[in-house]
């Protein structure tokens, strides 16, 4: 049965007092008001990452989670965070491909196959970001253009390994705009990429990913986007700086 997840992606935002107040808020909702199964992770900027990792504790369905990592092991990378380092602050998942990411920084499919391997050897659990632009939407190329994505980066994996990955589309015209997909069009993406992972992988290994949406998704959305059958959770911009908010995602389901 495949997991139901809520990662929140801080970007870069909070001083160390602020992240401090947020996950506090977010840590001691959760413990009082989650009471099934749904796995929050709060992913960071670097620095609130042993602040965080304290204020969580030995909370059962709360994780800590980093925005990005190198994909080399160690070396002469001024500025760049190893998974090893993620790892030995305990960190458990990592976003890879975030859409910011490939715009700003340049991240090709080939780049983000390293880092996926880098991750996965680390015993650390990747969230690999797919999704299209509205210029792509508006050709109707984006089925082509999201599943290509998934099988230039994540196809090279033995079946174990992608057992391991959770997929997050993030439709980019959807991010920060406060437009949203329809739940029928994050359902339809969904089943895509499922289908397209059963065609390589096999329907059991298919049906076990977790594929979360990433779209502006809000406490007033949530419940139908999670509703859907391909969509379990979610990947939380703007709403995740907002403990109510973020935590009433978290209950959605």
């Amino acid at each position: 049965m495949r997991k139901h997840i809520v990662a929140g992606n801080w970007k870069m935002n909070n001083t160390l007092e602020e992240g401090k107040k947020l996950t506090s808020e977010i840590v001691n909702m959760v413990r009082d008001e989650v009471m099934d199964d749904t796995i929050a992770v709060l992913c960071t900027p670097y620095v609130h990452l042993t602040t965080a990792r304290d204020l969580i504790g030995d909370a059962a369905n709360i994780f800590l989670g980093a925005q990005n990592c190198s994909q080399h092991e160690s070396g002469a990378y001024t500025g760049e965070i190893s998974v090893g380092m993620l790892s030995s602050v305990g960190v458990s998942y990592v976003i890879l491909g975030h859409s910011e990411r490939r715009e700003y920084f340049a991240e090709s499919d080939d780049l983000l196959a390293a880092k996926v391997d880098q991750v996965l050897s680390t015993g650390l659990t990747p969230i690999f970001c797919c999704g299209e632009s509205l210029e792509i939407r508006e050709k109707d190329e984006q089925y082509e253009f999201v599943t290509q994505q998934i099988t230039n980066s994540l196809f090279h994996l033995s079946q174990e390994n992608f057992s391991k990955i959770v997929i997050a589309y993030e439709p980019i015209w959807a991010i920060g705009t406060g437009k949203t997909a329809t739940s029928d069009q994050a359902q339809e993406m969904h089943h895509k990429l499922r289908t397209h992972i059963a065609g390589k992988y096999g329907q059991q290994i298919a049906d076990e990913t977790s594929i979360l949406y990433g779209g502006s998704a809000k406490p007033s959305n949530a419940p139908e986007l999670f509703a859907q059958p391909d969509v379990d959770g979610g990947l939380i911009g703007g709403a995740s700086l907002k403990s109510r908010d973020f935590v009433d995602i978290i209950k959605s389901f």
